[in-house]
C-alpha cells in the first residue's frame, strides 16, 4: 500500500480535509491523488522567480498563465489572432500608433482590490523600468523607463491607453501584449511589498517595484492562485474563488519537481500523480501501451539548439562555427532520444509561423567537418566545455554531441547543472557552449527572429539581451535587416525577408539548432479535459477535472 508515501509527499499542500479523507481510504490496489487535486510530474528547476516582470522561464510561464490575467490572449481556435482577456475591447488611431483599451465591468484580484487601468499602467511601469530578462518584449515597441509613464497610462479606471514608436502591424503589438510580461498585477498589493533600493549606474530608481516579494509572492487574478513556490520541488496553486470568470473545476494544481523520465512514468502507473510531462520515447512508450493510461501530445513553438560563445577566439572561427554543424547527428538523435518528443528542424522559425523555412541542410558529416577545423588552424581540435541542464532530452542530446565532436578531435567537457544554474551562466555570457530550448514569446515571427538575428548592443550592459548578444555575436546588418523584416505590412514580402534571415542565421551563425518540440504527457484514465497548448503559456489546467 503506497498510502504513507503519497501522503509525505502531501504533507504541506494539500488541505487537511483532503488528506483525511486520503488516509482513511481502505487498503486501495493504488495510491490515488485527491478528487480535487490535480498532480503533475514536472521538471520544474528551471524556475527562478514568480514575479511575472522577470520569470522568463518555460515552467514559470505555465504558472503564470495560470495565476495572471492579460489585456489579450491568444485566441487558441486561430493563433493568428487574439482575444481580450481583461480588455473588453480596442481600438487603433490611424496613424497606427496609439492603442486604446477599454477594461471588462467588475473585475476583481485574488485580494479583492478591484483591477483598473492604474494597474494596467502600475504592471507595465514596474516591468519597463526593473528591466528584467522579458522586459524588451515591451521596450522594443518604443517603451523605457524615462517615458513609460506618458507611453502606457490610465485615462480613466476602465480605459488603458498604450503608444508606440512606430506603425507597426497591429497583430505584432497585440501579441507582444500577449507574452506573460503583460500580466497585469494588484498595484495596492504589490507596492505594500515595496522594498527601498540604492539608485546607481545600473539601476536608477529607489525602489524595487515589489520584485523581491513577488518573487515567492502573490499579485494576481487569474483561475488558481500561487500559494507556494519551493524551488526544485513544489509549485503549488489553489482555486481562485473570486475569479471573474469560469471558476476552475479542481481546488487546486500541484507540480512536483521531477526530473527523470522512468520516475514520473513509475509514479504515473502507482497513481502517485495525475500527469507525467517528461517522458522519453520508452517511458512514453509504455504509458501508451498501459490500458489505465493514455498519451496526448502537441506541437510546440519550441526548438532545441547549442550556441557557441563568441568570446570563445576558437569558437568564434565562422569555420569552427559551420564544422559544429556537422558534428550533430541529427538522425540518430531523431530515431532514438528524440522520437516522439521532437522533429529535426535546423531553422529558427517554427512550423506554422509566418516565414518557417523548411529546409534541413545538415547531415553528421565529420570528414567535412576536419576540413573545416583545419581551415580554422585547428586540425587537432581543442578542448571546450558545454553547460547542460541535468534533465532529459538535453542531458542525452549533449552525450550524443560530445560523442560526435570527439571524432573530429574537439573534447567536450560536460558541465552538469540545474535549470537556474545554467541559466544564469548563459544569461551573463560566461559559459562556452550552451545547450537549450526556446520558446516563442508571442506568436508573430519577429518573436524568434529578433532574439536569433538580432543583437543592437553587443556591450555587455545592453538594454535589450538577445540569444545573438548571450553568444556575443555581433550583426548590425542582420540587425538592420531584422528591424526591416517587423515593419513590413505585406505579409508575403515579410514572410521572404524572414526565410532570408534564417538562410543566414543557419550557414553563418553561432546557433546550432536541431530540433522542434513535440511536448508529449502521460495521464491517468480519469483525467477528462485536460490539453496541452502551442507554448507552455497556452497550457491551462482551469478547465481540467476528473471522472
Amino acid at each position: 500500500m503506497k498510502i504513507g508515501k503519497l501522503a509525505a509527499t502531501l504533507r504541506v499542500t494539500v488541505g487537511g480535509a483532503a488528506l483525511i479523507a486520503l488516509m482513511a481510504l481502505s487498503t486501495p490496489v493504488l495510491a490515488v491523488t485527491p478528487a480535487d487535486t490535480l498532480v503533475e510530474g514536472f521538471a520544474i528547476d528551471d524556475i527562478i522567480s514568480m514575479d511575472p516582470a522577470e520569470a522568463f522561464e518555460l515552467s514559470t510561464a505555465e504558472v503564470t498563465a495560470n495565476t495572471y490575467n492579460l489585456l489579450v490572449r491568444i485566441d487558441l481556435n486561430d493563433t493568428s489572432k487574439v482575444k481580450g482577456d481583461l480588455a473588453e475591447s480596442w481600438t487603433v488611431s490611424d496613424d497606427g500608433l496609439t492603442y486604446t483599451f477599454k477594461l471588462k465591468p467588475g473585475l476583481k484580484f485574488a485580494s479583492g482590490n478591484p483591477i483598473t487601468a492604474a494597474d494596467v499602467a502600475y504592471s507595465f511601469e514596474r516591468a519597463v523600468k526593473l528591466n528584467k530578462s522579458p522586459a524588451f518584449i515591451i521596450q522594443q515597441l518604443g517603451i523605457s523607463g524615462d517615458n513609460v509613464a506618458d507611453k502606457a497610462k490610465a485615462v480613466d479606471d476602465t480605459t488603458f491607453q498604450f503608444v508606440v514608436d512606430k506603425s507597426y502591424a497591429p497583430s505584432f503589438v497585440l501579441n507582444c501584449l500577449s507574452a506573460t510580461v503583460g500580466s497585469v498585477v494588484d498595484s495596492k498589493l504589490v507596492k505594500e511589498h515595496v522594498a527601498a533600493v540604492t539608485p546607481s549606474d545600473d539601476y536608477k530608481y529607489d525602489n524595487d517595484f515589489g520584485n523581491a516579494w513577488l518573487k515567492t509572492g502573490f499579485a494576481g487574478s487569474g483561475p488558481y492562485k500561487l500559494r507556494e513556490w519551493r524551488a526544485n520541488e513544489v509549485v503549488v496553486m489553489e482555486r481562485n474563488d473570486d475569479y471573474f470568470g469560469e471558476k476552475a473545476k479542481l481546488a487546486r494544481v500541484i507540480y512536483r519537481h521531477m526530473k527523470e523520465s522512468a520516475a514520473q512514468r513509475l509514479a504515473l502507473e502507482a497513481g502517485d500523480i495525475d500527469v507525467a510531462r517528461n517522458l522519453e520515447p520508452n517511458d512514453l512508450d509504455a504509458v501508451a501501451k498501459n490500458a489505465d493510461l493514455k498519451t496526448t501530445s502537441a506541437p510546440k513553438g519550441t526548438v532545441y539548439y547549442i550556441s557557441l560563445n563568441q568570446k570563445n577566439p576558437n569558437l568564434a572561427k565562422p569555420e569552427v562555427r559551420q564544422a559544429f554543424k556537422y558534428l550533430v547527428d541529427y538522425d540518430a538523435l531523431g530515431a532514438t532520444i528524440l522520437k516522439g518528443i521532437g522533429e529535426i528542424h535546423q531553422t529558427f522559425l517554427p512550423d506554422g509561423v509566418l516565414g518557417e523555412l523548411p529546409e534541413n541542410p545538415f547531415k553528421l558529416d565529420v570528414a567535412k567537418a576536419k576540413e573545416l577545423l583545419a581551415k580554422a588552424g585547428l586540425p587537432d581540435g581543442f578542448n571546450v566545455t558545454m553547460d547542460v541542464r541535468s534533465s532529459q532530452p538535453v542531458t542525452g542530446m549533449a552525450e550524443s554531441i560530445q560523442q560526435t565532436l570527439g571524432q573530429a578531435g574537439i573534447k567536450l567537457e560536460i558541465i552538469p547543472g540545474d535549470g537556474k544554474q545554467t541559466l544564469t551562466k548563459y544569461r551573463a555570457r560566461n559559459h562556452d557552449i550552451y545547450i537549450g530550448q526556446w520558446g516563442q514569446d508571442y506568436f508573430d515571427p519577429n518573436s524568434n527572429a529578433q532574439t536569433f538575428a538580432s543583437n543592437p548592443d553587443n556591450s555587455d550592459t545592453p538594454k535589450i539581451s538577445t540569444l545573438a548578444w548571450r553568444n556575443a555575436w555581433d550583426i548590425p546588418e542582420l540587425t538592420k535587416k531584422t528591424e526591416a523584416a517587423l515593419l513590413e505590412r505585406n505579409p508575403d514580402k515579410r514572410a521572404q525577408m524572414y526565410q532570408e534571415l534564417q538562410k543566414a542565421v543557419l550557414d553563418a551563425s553561432p546557433f546550432v539548432i536541431i530540433h522542434q518540440q513535440l511536448e508529449v504527457a502521460g495521464l491517468r484514465g480519469n483525467l477528462k479535459d485536460f490539453k496541452l497548448g502551442p507554448s507552455f503559456d497556452t497550457n491551462f489546467v482551469d478547465t481540467i477535472s476528473k471522472e
